[in-house]
Order: C-alpha cells, then sequence, then structure tokens
C-alpha cells in the first residue's frame, strides 16, 4: 500500500506557496502522493479564497522530486479537453512525469455547473466525461487528432508535447459506491477513488463495502486482470497512535486496497487549515 495526502484547493491551500510547503513536507516525511481538490465553487465552504488546482501542483512539482501529484479529482465535463491536456502536459514535464490524473462527474452540480449557466444532468455529464476522457488520452500521445462525437469535435489537431509518462498518466476514475455505473468507467482505466454513501470524506469506508467494490472491479477487469490496477481508499487516521492506525487500515489493504489517501474530515474545521494538516504530515504515513 502506498500513501498520499489529500487537501482542498481552498482556504489556507489557495495559496501555491503554502502548497508547495505541504510537498515538502510530505515528501520529507515518506509520503508517496500529494493531491488537491478541483472546484470552482463550494458554498458549503463559500468565503474563502479559491485556488487553480494545476498552478498549486505546479508549485508542488517545482518544490519537490519524489512525490506523486494530482487532482482528486478534475471534473472534466466542466473542461474543455484541449485546455485540461495542456495543463496536464505542462506539469507532467515540470514534475518530470510524477502526474497522476483523477476525474469524476465532480460537485455539487449545483455550485459547480448550474451556477454557471451549465447541465446539471448526470447523463448528459457522463457523456461529457467519457467523451473527454477519450480526447484527453489521444492529446496526451502527442498524435494527430481527429474527432466527430456527440459533445466535441476536433479537427487535424497535434497537441505537443507529448506526456512524459506513456502512453500516458495514470487516470484514475471517482464516484460513489454501491453505484455501478462509474466504477465500471473506473475498471477501464488505471484505478478507482471510490467515496461511500456511508462514509463521507475524511471518514474510514465499511470493510464490507469495500470487499464488496474490490469482488466488482475485479469481476469488470477479468479481461485485464494482469495490468496494474490501484483501489484508492482514504480517510482520516489517528498519526499519534501506530497500533490503532494499523487496526483501521491493515483489513482495508487485505482486501485490496492500494493507496490510502489520508484526509481530513470534511465538516472539521481542520480541512482547509495549514496547521493541523501539517501537523499529521510530519507524523509521517501509517505503517502497516
Amino acid at each position: 500500500m502506498r500513501f498520499s495526502v489529500n487537501i482542498p484547493n481552498f482556504g489556507d491551500f489557495a495559496d501555491p506557496r503554502t502548497v508547495a510547503k505541504v510537498a515538502v513536507a510530505a515528501e520529507q516525511a515518506g509520503w508517496d502522493g500529494l493531491f488537491v481538490w478541483d472546484h470552482v465553487l463550494h458554498r458549503t465552504h463559500g468565503g474563502r479564497p479559491f485556488g487553480d488546482p494545476w498552478m498549486l501542483l505546479t508549485a508542488a512539482a517545482l518544490a519537490t522530486s519524489r512525490i506523486r501529484l494530482g487532482t482528486l479529482v478534475t471534473p472534466v465535463a466542466r473542461r474543455r479537453p484541449q485546455q485540461l491536456a495542456r495543463q496536464v502536459a505542462t506539469l507532467e514535464a515540470v514534475s518530470g512525469g510524477r502526474v497522476t490524473f483523477g476525474a469524476g462527474l465532480g460537485g455539487p452540480l449545483e455550485d459547480e455547473y448550474a451556477s454557471f449557466g451549465d447541465t446539471t444532468d448526470p447523463k448528459v455529464l457522463a457523456e461529457r466525461l467519457d467523451e473527454g476522457l477519450d480526447l484527453l488520452q489521444r492529446y496526451w500521445s502527442g498524435g494527430p487528432v481527429d474527432h466527430d462525437g456527440r459533445h466535441y469535435q476536433v479537427r487535424d489537431v497535434t497537441l505537443l508535447p507529448a506526456t512524459v509518462q506513456r502512453p500516458r498518466p495514470p487516470v484514475w476514475v471517482a464516484g460513489f459506491w454501491p453505484n455501478r455505473p462509474p466504477m465500471r468507467r473506473a475498471a477501464r482505466w488505471d484505478g478507482a477513488v471510490p467515496l461511500f454513501t456511508d462514509a463521507r470524506h475524511g471518514h474510514v469506508p465499511p470493510l464490507g463495502q469495500v470487499r464488496d467494490l474490490v469482488a466488482y472491479l475485479r469481476k469488470e477487469r477479468e479481461d485485464r486482470s494482469g495490468t496494474p490496477f490501484e483501489i484508492v481508499l482514504g480517510g482520516a487516521t489517528p498519526g499519534g497512535d501506530a497500533a490503532k492506525t494499523r487496526a483501521l487500515i491493515g483489513p482495508l489493504a487485505e482486501a485490496g486496497a492500494t493507496w490510502w489517501d489520508e484526509r481530513q474530515i470534511q465538516t472539521s474545521e481542520a480541512l482547509d487549515r495549514l496547521t493541523p494538516v501539517l501537523r499529521r504530515i510530519e507524523q509521517g504515513p501509517p505503517v502497516l
């Protein structure tokens, strides 16, 4: 199992210099990755400054040399695929190929889409997500792209440079379990980042549901069982209590989880504050 730190892109973490500080602390303490949220608006956390995630991650990349960097998650349907492809490829170049791309529908839909006059129809957004992901991997290849889809059209375009990682950066797809469609989508890519209806952001997911999810993903990937696939779980662990942390995470690793993403409780005042996040980072990742 590998271990990452998860922070929002608002509050204290809207400042790229603060995110660089977090990244350096995480790398020095032995964490394997840093992931940031990708929101432009989240009314639950209103009145706070928001930072662009790709600018934040660029600052983190320039300050580090080892940890993986990415978003959890980018709402592809809210982005123009060609612009997103360039942002990721640029971060790939700056970081030396350390990007992991997390994708999903995003939300809250009313905040992130309706506030700007966009649709909130999940079916339409899911279509744009799937079509956008297909375009992204073609753009990242550095080869010519022609595309005539339901939502996007491309005429004889080649975007350079290609990504450092070949054939592309790993793509992890998020969604709420036990909803099957987003996990079917995830099974077609390189990893699943499930959220659980019974364990909101920051809460450790139920072991039984994790086992059901892993079994489902393995069945969906029977034809690709020999290729790497990540199952990314997350929550808040008591960094000062190694035994309790092992008791929480150990069974999840045994069930098939390959990454643990350390998160603050979403309703906690510590969610977007540097001091408590640094305190947990400096305690180091869990030891199993």
